[in-house]
């Protein structure tokens, strides 16, 4: 049985509206878990559910073993960290973190040892003294997170806790928050819409959108196999490339052809992968397309995005609008004619109906 599990998790408001629908989700002890998606796709509300914050209103959430769905916040082994701090303002950084220990009735000496502890291992030493009004924003959220940590409960739960920080502050806080949870090994479940915090975390990605799972996944795996178009569009900056068209398998290998005939290529199939003749999508990343002067398909550069390590070119093509990822020290001139090439082995093909990875 897995550390922690939801199981068909439901959440529906009293005014109709369905927030989650039918949530399945397993989840190891000892993973960072990342739940990804746009704003209202229904990640925060599922991680307000595991903490008991919102009651779920159809299905089954289980902590290592016992089943929780109807258990208050304090009955959960659970530690909150929330975008915005949530600190005491009237309390010193030192009584911010040890507040939950006191509250568990911890001895004083105990729970002076463990803030210690806790402040040494995050470089809040200097801190203790102070109130939360004197610290930067990146300060606040170090105790914020320190006050979760120092619980050391079952499962750790971060909504957005970076959102307010500056990207410097970011960086060194998802290097704080990774480095923290190997060390502990505590589960961790991380919402966020961001997909580098997303990418550089996660064991897990668990992409929602609309209140349910589209995929769950390695990063490499929803970066490089996507599951649906969806997830093929919403990561990765920017997203894929689509070319709408028609494909048809034989032999191992599958025939895209685009709507007017300006590509067309071969695609080798995975394994016992089988392709039915029909409409369908091709998606390509813009680092697998590739300016080559015999290329097959023709464009004119739109306009193109300095990235400093590399550009990203757009480019008006016959089969439709293409991004090119080139090198930095190369600059296309807007109106200029490139022809291009795909990746064969890099194509990634969706079903024109049902919009799924063929």
């Amino acid at each position: 049985m897995s550390f922690l599990s939801l199981e068909r998790v439901a959440k529906t408001y009293p005014d109709g509206t369905r927030a989650v629908n039918g949530v399945d989700l397993a989840v190891e002890k000892g993973e960072l878990v990342v739940l990804l998606g746009p704003s209202g796709c229904g990640k925060t509300t599922t991680l307000r559910m595991i903490a008991g914050l919102e009651l779920a209103t159809g299905g089954t959430i289980r902590l290592a073993g016992d089943d929780v769905t109807g258990l208050r916040p304090s009955r959960r082994d659970v530690g909150m960290v929330f975008q915005f701090y949530a600190l005491y303002p009237h309390l010193t950084v030192r009584d911010n973190i040890a507040f939950p220990l006191r509250a568990a009735g911890l001895a004083a000496a105990d729970v002076r040892a463990r803030v210690d502890a806790v402040a040494a291992r995050m470089d809040l030493e200097r801190l203790l003294p102070l109130y939360p009004k004197q610290l930067a924003g990146g300060d606040q959220q170090k105790v914020s997170l320190a006050r979760a940590i120092v619980r050391r409960p079952a499962v750790y739960l971060m909504d957005e806790p970076l959102g307010t920080l500056d990207a410097d502050q970011r960086l060194a806080m998802r290097e704080l928050i990774r480095a923290e949870q190997l060390a502990s090994g505590v589960t961790t479940i991380y919402v966020t819409h961001d997909q580098e915090e997303a990418m550089s975390l996660a064991d897990r990605i668990v992409v929602m959108d609309g209140g349910r799972i589209r995929q769950v996944g390695t990063p490499a795996e929803v970066y490089d196999r996507p599951a649906d178009l969806f997830v093929a569009s919403f990561v990765g900056s920017p997203g894929m490339n689509f070319i709408p068209g028609e494909v048809a398998g034989a032999g191992g290998r599958a025939l895209f052809v685009s709507e007017a005939g300006h590509v067309r290529v071969e695609v080798p199939l995975d394994g016992t992968a089988r392709v039915s003749s029909g409409h369908a999508t091709l998606g390509i990343r813009c680092e697998h397309v590739h300016a080559d002067t015999g290329g097959s398909i023709r464009g004119r550069v739109l306009t193109e995005e300095y990235l400093g390590s590399a550009r990203n070119v757009h480019i008006e093509a016959g089969c439709g609008r293409i991004v090119m990822r080139a090198d930095a020290a190369a600059p296309y001139a807007r109106g200029s004619e490139v022809r291009l090439n795909l990746d064969p082995s890099q194509i990634s093909l969706f079903d024109g109906a049902t919009e799924a990875r063929l």
